[in-house]
């Protein structure tokens, strides 16, 4: 008997399924690195953000708000 006749005669109905984290979350580990993907890629962007706003506020804001007190 081969090792895959083997894993299928012992998983029965799961053969072929994709593997869960834990055996009672419906979470697949495919789904849980999909998920960390998309969160780094969301922290990233808020990092950017939060540094796009910073120059805003440190470097524009004061030079537009001097501009418009010599006028």
């Amino acid at each position: 008997m081969g090792e895959a006749k083997r894993r299928q005669s012992k998983l029965g109905d799961d053969y072929g399924q994709p593997e869960r984290i834990l055996p009672w979350l419906p979470i697949t580990k495919q789904q849980s690195e999909a998920f960390v993907t998309w969160t780094t890629r969301g922290a990233w962007l808020g990092i950017a953000l939060m540094v796009l706003f910073w120059v805003t506020v440190r470097f524009i804001g004061p030079a537009v708000g001097w501009w418009t007190l010599v006028e």
